[in-house]
């Protein structure tokens, strides 16, 4: 590229300063250039994206999204215009179209710090990494708030780049960032307010991003432990659950899931939102671990009660809350189901009595069934 360094003229010298670097052609000239070849970074990110999000299902890693972005024209305009640190008066890429390494963009956000180090192992694997950089120890080196974000510079590698898909992208790169979901929503908000400040980021606001900083970081750190110990006490209720101490399973969607599968058989049919409805309806009941769910319905048969009060075999949710109304009692079911008041609340309780009536007109004698009363069953007679 020829220089934009715009020199005297033959004149006489003296009293005119001599003009300085023309940023403004150069920017011009790259944003022309880049224009030329945009379409193929958007492709190439792209592709990268693909691949990442593939490698990552593989490798069992739930992130929260997989984005991907080529850089626009302004932003890479503004990058290209960028003074150098070391003399403001030259750019500090004199080639931004080569120089600028981030035209093709990817980010992964994750939930998790644990997710963050398992993607990174999947870039590490499935890339040929060029440049690894954590974003908050270098800003942090120019007394600058930063926040944890792993940025890699990467390529295909020397395999893929051999087939024909991807040797349009040979002897390019693409950036992949990698963060948790609330380093990236501090990333957003600094970007915007430290970015787009014409002036250097006054001191107090820097010293508040930084306190704030400290803040994620924990707030990340917290997150993860509550994960650690969420997967321990599913731990502890799988293995609870395989030894038979269903005192000691507490109820929750999952556990109720596996629960009634076993009880009732599997049923497809069922969504999660629909175990998280039922469990917080048995809670609000009183129920609060599986030994009580399992005292409530054991003298009774779901598929037969559902035939009674409704005339077919309803999904596995209805038949198991039929079997916990009989079990309870008509007086029990009516004082503790959330339905049972308000402005519907008659025609509940309508509903309730007429069920009740069938199923004793077939013989079913309702039980009087309390989770509260602990280790005791205090069903009735079941089925004559």
């Amino acid at each position: 590229m020829e220089s934009m360094t715009l020199g005297g003229g033959d004149g006489e010298q003296g009293d005119e300063a001599e003009p300085g670097f023309d940023f403004d052609a150069h920017e011009a000239v790259a944003v022309g250039a880049y224009r030329k070849v945009r379409g193929l970074y958007e492709d190439y990110a792209a592709t990268v994206q693909a691949l990442l999000t593939s490698a990552l299902v593989t490798a069992g890693v739930k992130p929260h999204s997989v984005e991907h972005r080529a850089k626009t024209e302004a932003s890479f305009g503004l990058k290209a215009a960028r003074p150098d640190e070391a003399d403001p008066e030259t750019p500090k890429y004199s080639d931004p179209l080569v120089q600028i390494q981030d035209l093709a963009g990817c980010r992964v956000i994750t939930y998790f710090l644990e997710d963050v180090q398992a993607v990174q192992a999947v870039i590490e694997s499935e890339f040929s990494v060029i440049e690894r950089v954590n974003r908050s120890s270098y800003l942090r080196a120019g007394g600058r708030p930063g926040y944890e974000s792993y940025h890699y510079i990467v390529d295909l590698g020397e395999t893929r780049q051999t087939l024909s898909e991807y040797a349009r992208y040979e002897g390019r790169v693409v950036e992949i960032q990698v963060r948790t979901i609330l380093q990236h929503a501090w990333a957003e908000i600094e970007h915007d307010i430290q970015y787009r400040s014409v002036d250097a980021l006054p001191k107090e606001i820097g010293q508040r991003f930084m306190e704030l900083a400290g803040m994620i970081a924990i707030s990340d750190r917290e997150f993860q432990a509550i994960s650690d110990a969420h997967q321990a006490v599913r731990e502890a209720a799988d293995e609870s659950f395989k030894e038979g101490h269903l005192a000691d399973v507490e109820l929750t969607p999952e556990t109720l899931k596996r629960y009634i599968d076993d009880a009732f058989g599997a049923d497809g049919r069922m969504r999660d939102w629909s175990y998280s409805w039922t469990t917080r309806l048995l809670k609000r009941l009183g129920f609060s671990n599986l030994e009580q769910l399992a005292d409530c319905i054991k003298d009774y048969d779901d598929d037969r009660v559902s035939r009674l009060v409704w005339g077919s075999r309803q999904g596995q949710l209805t038949r198991l809350e039929l079997v916990v109304m009989t079990s309870m009692g008509q007086e029990n079911w009516i004082a503790a189901h959330p339905w049972a008041g308000g402005e519907n609340g008659e025609a509940f309780r309508d509903g309730v009595e007429a069920r009740f009536a069938r199923l004793k007109a077939a013989g079913i004698e309702a039980g009087h069934f309390s989770p509260s009363a602990a280790g005791a069953s205090t069903s009735g007679d079941g089925e004559k």
